[in-house]
Order: structure tokens, then sequence, then C-alpha cells
């Protein structure tokens, strides 16, 4: 069963007035998702993960060392939840049992949004920050290129930030630290990091 493209949850120009611009999301998502799909359709045809759902191949092929499988696969996993945790006017705050986990993890939601930009500045070269729970607590944590929390035992992905170059290149230039204060004060879904939070 081929993997498809899964459809954005807003339109294509939906996120311009929160500083995403359709250009960028015609490229990102139209050319750089969408190539990680059709190469992860490639290499797993016929194979005994062609079956298999997307979370189970990641871990399969990060765990056999299967690499052009695994940066696919992880790709596609990160940027549908991506897509997922930003939407249009997006940013403030979260509240209820979420909230009352940032200040506890963290001491302040001021204090969250500090640290996750740093996670998401200190990441060199491509990659991801996120927020994940783990243990009963919140953590901030980075990844290189493809990698994400779910080929590591115990940590819930809530939020990613993309930080590969092609994520602000057109809207930011070179200033990730711009398109990062924006992606925290104007994109983040906080609907949907409480509904993993309490799923977690």
């Amino acid at each position: 069963m081929a993997f498809e493209l899964p459809s954005l949850p807003y339109a294509q120009d939906a996120l311009a007035a929160s500083g995403m611009s359709a250009e960028t999301l015609s490229f990102h998502y139209g050319k750089h998702h969408k190539a990680y799909v059709d190469n992860l359709n490639n290499l797993i045809k016929d194979t005994d993960l062609a079956d298999k759902p997307l979370e189970e191949i990641i871990k399969i092929s990060y765990k056999e060392g299967k690499a052009g499988i695994f940066n696919n696969a992880a790709q596609v996993w990160n940027h549908t939840f991506y897509w997922n945790g930003i939407k249009p006017a997006g940013g403030g705050a979260p509240t209820g049992a979420l909230l009352d986990a940032i200040n506890a993890s963290f001491g302040s939601l001021d204090n969250f949004k500090t640290e996750f930009k740093n996670a998401g500045a200190t990441q060199f070269g491509s990659g991801w920050a996120w927020l994940v729970a783990e243990g009963g607590t919140l953590k901030i944590t980075k990844t290189p290129n493809a990698e994400n929390p779910l080929i590591h035992e115990g940590q819930v992905p809530l939020l990613t930030m993309d930080v590969w170059e092609h994520a602000y290149y057109l809207d930011f230039q070179n200033s990730r630290p711009n398109f990062m204060a924006n992606f925290v004060e104007k994109l983040i879904n906080w609907d949907f990091v409480a509904a993993n939070f309490a799923a977690a």
C-alpha cells in the first residue's frame, strides 16, 4: 500500500498573515514533503516494509541501519506532524493542564519559548526542535536531519519546529532566529499540542 501526501489542514495561503507565505508552503509541502513520500514509496516497494504503518517503518529502518528508508519515512512523518502543529493566527498561550505542565517543567511559558528557540538555534545544520513528554515531565530536545522522538524509547512528541533551511529561507532568508520567533509567537497550534499531551 503506497503512502500518499497528506492534505494540509489549511489552504496554502492561510498562514501568510502569520508569517509563512504561500510560496514557502508551495515549495516546502508541495516539493520537499512530496519528494519524501515519493522516495519512500520507491524504496519500500516490493519489500517486507511495504505494508507496515509509517511509525513501524521508521523504527525498523532506524534499528536496522537502513538510512535511505529511515530518512524518507521519518521526514514524511515529521512534516505531517509539523503542519498539524501550526495554524493560521496561531501562537498565544496554552491553557489548562498543558499550561500547568509547561510551568512546572520550565518555570513559565516565556522560559519554554526561550528554551525551545535555543534548541532550534543550537541545532547545527538541518534538523528539528521538539517538545516531548517523557517520564511524567516535559522536555525540549533537538534532533539532526530526519531523526525524531519516535526512535527514543519513552518520548512522546507534542510539538516540533522545522529548522531545515528550506523551512524559512524564502520568508526569512538566513535568519533562523527571526523565523523561530515568528513560529513561537504566531504559528503554534496549542490545541494540537494539548491533544497530544492529553494522549501521552
